[in-house]
């Protein structure tokens, strides 16, 4: 969990940051956008390779390759001056973030047994989400004494640090059962069974709002709502704080109810109504409430979604499984966070972005409905 937290104080640095990266380079909104785009991007193609390094090498091992090329990484983008060497090392940061989330998932969920399995892959996720607390409420505070560039070199420092004490400390690797390892090819013989794509088709949902708004809302606040970089810092605080105890709080409703599409189902609907309202509330106390319940929503469901193909499926294949449904998710970002830069500088708003965002989650919905039917078409059979 501090591994995972660690490495995504970087990522959460470009989206708090960016009014004053595009200030200092002069950029566009487009352009700001292409900073995620690249690490997305590479990340998205790096998804089952890094399900199928963690089904068939040392898990442990790969995971530690992940954070530690993440962390050098952070300490070279702090010196950087253009933004084509920026956009090429998030580019390389994205290869290995990606060695680290589907082998963490893996570790994580090894380390509880099979009924607690939502619970465990929505506690590792909540590692990721806990710094970003730390780093909305402190980075605004702490930019004006060290620069950005001067915090990058720290998240690089602290993560190295975490990164020791993993290797040291951190849990052994898993045993593995004595079931034949997964060939890659076994993918697609599961993709013509419609459980694990719909799975895909939700992830990209997930991820389309996790990162379009993620990335997009500190500068949303501060553009389109004129608020201080420290008072926008302060309310992604606030939802960063009510995205981590969600994580664990809907994997274990998940585990405990047995009903994992009642949980998805639910946060989608909550998900539309809020990214709709984003773009429309103007007053800072509703506004507030807004982002706290989007942020309470947006990755609530991330245990049931990532635990179903691996319930279905099997922990053989669990790499595969969770590097696929990472890959469609992925997709998803890569293409929202380029979106809606654009579309700001089309419109002048992230209004109607955010709009297509509320759409994109009515279609999770009825794709959670017919997730739904083929579950019980295949208890049937």
């Amino acid at each position: 969990m501090l591994c995972q937290s660690a490495q995504s104080l970087t990522y959460g640095g470009i989206a708090l940051f960016l009014p004053l990266i595009r200030e200092e380079l002069g950029l566009t909104f487009t352009e700001a956008g292409s900073l995620a785009a690249a690490s997305l991007a590479v990340y998205c193609v790096m998804q089952i390779p890094a399900g199928y390094l963690a089904d068939r090498l040392a898990t442990k091992g790969v995971f530690a390759v992940g954070v530690l090329g993440t962390n050098l990484l952070a300490l070279v983008l702090g010196q950087l001056h253009l933004l084509t060497q920026m956009v090429a090392t998030q580019a390389a940061s994205g290869f290995f973030r990606a060695l680290v989330f589907t082998p963490g998932l893996v570790l994580a969920s090894g380390l509880f047994p099979p009924h607690r399995r939502a619970t465990a892959m929505g506690l590792y996720v909540a590692g990721g989400f806990s710094s970003n607390v730390f780093l909305y409420a402190l980075g605004p505070i702490l930019v004006q004494p060290l620069g950005w560039r001067g915090l990058f070199s720290v998240f690089g420092g602290l993560g190295l640090l975490v990164l020791f004490a993993f290797w040291r400390y951190g849990p052994p690797e898993p045993r593995r059962s004595g079931d034949r390892l997964p060939a890659p090819t076994e993918l697609l013989r599961l993709l013509r069974q419609p459980v694990l794509p719909l799975v895909g088709t939700l992830q990209f949902v997930r991820v389309a709002v996790v990162s379009g708004v993620g990335f997009w809302l500190p500068t949303f606040l501060v553009v389109d709502r004129g608020l201080s970089l420290q008072l926008a810092g302060l309310f992604v605080a606030v939802g960063a704080a009510c995205t981590a105890p969600a994580n664990l709080i809907g994997g274990y409703l998940s585990d405990r109810t047995r009903r994992p599409l009642a949980v998805i189902g639910g946060s989608l609907v909550a998900l539309a109504s809020t990214t709709f309202l984003l773009a429309r509330v103007e007053d800072v106390a509703l506004l507030l409430a807004v982002v706290a319940t989007n942020a309470f929503f947006i990755q609530f469901y991330i245990g049931p979604l990532f635990s179903i193909p691996v319930d279905v499926y099997g922990q053989r294949t669990a790499g595969l499984t969770s590097g696929f449904a990472n890959l469609s998710g992925n997709i998803g970002g890569f293409a929202f966070v380029y979106a809606l830069g654009a579309v700001k500088d089309a419109t002048g708003s992230f209004s109607a972005g955010l709009s297509l965002l509320s759409a994109v989650c009515l279609i999770g919905l009825g794709c959670n409905a017919l997730l739904a039917r083929a579950l019980r078409d295949r208890a049937a059979a």
